[in-house]
């Protein structure tokens, strides 16, 4: 099994959690957890999107192995049909934090829907082991996680709520890779926007790393058939600017202009991430103006 590595570094205050995230988090069945506790903030005070006006369903499908995944969905009410976005979580998994994502899509106007894409082993969310977080992120791979899509977007189809034929998909930290990975796989989707998700190997990865972690984004940039945004931020310690400039170049000689990287200065990982110290509320703020700008005419035309 390939060791994860996580994308920015630990940092002490990567292991704050506060007895509010504890009391928050719901195990078993379909119920998903509160806030991630291996990284809220003591501090924190995230953004709480309500769900009035809204359905909200947590529910499965079928993957493609036989598991019944779970989905977290959240859609504007009434009958639509809504354009759909697929919501690629973080290495902790439909936390809160995710759920409001979805939530703050819903009512922008589209249908979004996050699998839980690690709880083939365990729901990684309510725990504060940060190893243990690993071991189970790395146990998702590439083949599963592509296949939860596949499942995720077959399901869509069969609602009539949905628009299926206007599907987008976006990620924050591995579901930020999760979405160059996708758009280069599935001619279904029609744009994506990925928050802060590796494009490349580190510099010091072991080769086990570098296979573990294959397809990288680096190496699919011409694969892509749909455009991909990306928001990075310049500080961010395990995405250097290096890597941001290694898939530009890429994507140019693929020719593929209508993707490209948007960089923050001297934003570190996680600057959406309204629940951790790394959070930005301006930068944060602009780049979900630039991704509704990204969908608007992709998906809603």
């Amino acid at each position: 099994m390939p060791t994860l590595i996580r994308p920015e570094g630990p940092e002490p205050e990567d292991f704050r959690f506060s007895r509010r995230a504890l009391a928050t988090g719901a195990l078993g069945g379909l119920a998903f957890a509160g806030y991630a506790p291996a990284a809220l903030a003591r501090q924190a005070a995230p953004v709480t999107t309500p769900d009035d006006g809204l359905t909200i369903e947590q529910t499965t499908c079928p993957a493609p192995d036989g598991f019944d995944l779970p989905i977290y969905v959240a859609r504007p009410a009434g009958d639509g049909p809504w354009p759909v976005v697929i919501v690629a979580s973080e290495i902790f998994g439909v936390h809160e934090y995710i759920r409001d994502v979805c939530r703050r899509l819903a009512r922008a106007g589209y249908a979004a829907i996050a699998p839980a894409f690690f709880v083939r082993v365990e729901d990684p969310a309510p725990l504060a082991d940060m190893a243990r977080v690993q071991q189970i992120v790395a146990a998702a791979g590439y083949e599963q996680v592509m296949g939860d899509i596949s499942a995720s977007l077959d399901w869509v189809s069969q609602q009539l709520w949905a628009n299926a034929d206007k599907v987008g998909i976006t990620g924050f930290c591995w579901g930020g890779k999760v979405v160059w990975q996708a758009c280069a796989r599935f001619a279904v989707l029609d744009a994506g926007v990925a928050w802060y998700g590796r494009l490349a190997p580190a510099p010091t990865a072991t080769p086990e790393q570098v296979a573990g972690g294959q397809p990288w984004p680096v190496d699919v940039a011409a694969d892509l058939k749909a455009p991909v945004m990306g928001l990075y931020g310049e500080a961010d310690r395990g995405i250097p600017l290096p890597s941001v400039e290694a898939m530009r170049a890429a994507l140019q000689r693929a020719g593929q202009t209508d993707s490209g990287i948007h960089v923050y200065p001297e934003a570190p990982h996680g600057f959406h991430a309204d629940y951790r110290d790394s959070y930005r509320p301006a930068d944060a703020a602009d780049g979900w103006a630039k991704l509704l700008a990204f969908f608007e005419p992709r998906l809603k035309n």
